[in-house]
């Protein structure tokens, strides 16, 4: 038995970067030895188990053959006799392809290393082609490795290609698809994934609410994005109401977007923005304006969706923030307006909302 470090925590830290997780490949054990040294299984497709102490993932080195279509028909095969080269030719990249043993010693069976240094993401063998969620994790892998200068190499680009002129990405569940955006956008690389997916002509398969994405859409995303905190609580519902914004998309692609099991807090803050950043990018706007939008995003009730598509709006342009600002400064003074006052003036059915609407005018007047 000897155990590996593999996949993404060796790239990144042949990158430089800060490796967030680990993963070991076991070689020469067997589930019977692995829970007799006390690792628990979790993995139900193939054996992945976790370390006692540490937690951390451990897999039993396996292989794979194609037993149907999409990224699911896999059988694995695992064992004992399995070598660490035969578990490192089944992964998509060779980048991902390198493993450490526990001495620090690098296994690079594929030319990972060298790939690394010229900044090429190449497929390790002609296996790339049976499992299409491939070319999303490339493109999610171009896009995150962009500001080191990776580029995808021209053989795997054409394979990349063949596989979705062949339909091989309408096999992937609505599910899987979202997983893969939702990775990029944690990313903070939205915009070069979906200009990725647009040049292969892959969009209208996997997100054709922003079948309309071009290179303009990107500029003006990654120009919007630049100083949007990753890590903010809005961030990711930014990322992709923004990218809904700058690709032209409409409220009825939403509709698109829902089928295709997009959560409903992403659908719900796109739908906030498409449908009120045109009023608020109005060249002039009056009281009634202000309340408009206040109203739209159903501001007093749910006061947080008026906060988040603030929080998105200051990042399209300079209007939007000072616009964004100004609608928080109106709403504040909106807030002091008590329905149980007007009650007690006497005012009854449509009347109590119409005074309400009235005096939440004046409200915003009295700070102009």
């Amino acid at each position: 038995m000897k155990t590996y470090l593999v996949g993404g925590a060796v790239r990144d830290e042949l990158l430089g970067r800060t490796v967030k997780e680990q993963d070991y490949v076991v070689v020469g054990s067997s589930i019977e030895e692995m829970e007799r040294l006390g690792y628990q299984q979790v993995g139900k497709d193939f054996p992945v188990f976790l370390h006692p102490k540490s937690k951390e993932e451990h897999a039993l080195a396996r292989t794979e053959r194609k037993s149907g279509q999409g990224y699911g028909g896999f059988i694995c095969d695992f064992g004992p006799d399995i070598t660490l080269e035969d578990d490192l030719i089944r992964r998509d990249l060779t980048v991902n392809a390198i493993a450490k043993d526990e001495d620090g010693t690098l296994i690079d069976p594929y030319g990972g290393i060298a790939d690394i240094e010229d900044r090429i993401l190449r497929h390790v063998s002609d296996a790339f082609s049976e499992d299409p969620l491939r070319v999303l994790r490339v493109a999610r892998f171009a896009a995150r490795y962009h500001s080191y200068g990776f580029t995808i190499a021209p053989e795997t680009w054409q394979l990349m290609q063949t596989m979705v002129a062949e339909g091989e990405l309408t096999t992937l569940t609505p599910e899987r698809v979202w997983l893969e955006i939702e990775k990029t956008m944690a990313d903070g690389a939205l915009g070069h994934f979906l200009t990725t997916l647009t040049a292969l002509k892959a969009t209208a398969d996997v997100a054709p609410y922003l079948s309309a994405w071009n290179s303009n859409s990107e500029r003006d995303y990654q120009n919007a994005t630049a100083q949007l905190d990753n890590d903010a609580q809005f961030a990711m519902v930014a990322q992709f109401s923004l990218a809904m914004h700058f690709a032209g998309s409409s409220t009825a692609q939403l509709t698109q977007a829902k089928q295709l099991k997009v959560p409903n807090l992403f659908l719900d803050s796109a739908d906030d923005l498409l449908a009120n950043v045109g009023l608020l990018s109005q060249p002039h706007l009056d009281a009634t304006d202000w309340l408009a939008l206040m109203q739209n995003l159903d501001a007093w009730r749910r006061p947080q969706k008026l906060t988040r598509f603030c929080f998105i709006c200051e990042h399209i342009n300079g209007l939007c923030q000072q616009r964004s600002a100004t609608l928080q400064h109106y709403f504040s003074a909106t807030k002091a307006v008590d329905v149980q006052a007007i009650i007690k003036q006497g005012f009854q059915g449509k009347a109590i909302q119409q005074q309400l609407q009235q005096q939440r005018l004046e409200a915003i007047i009295s700070r102009q």
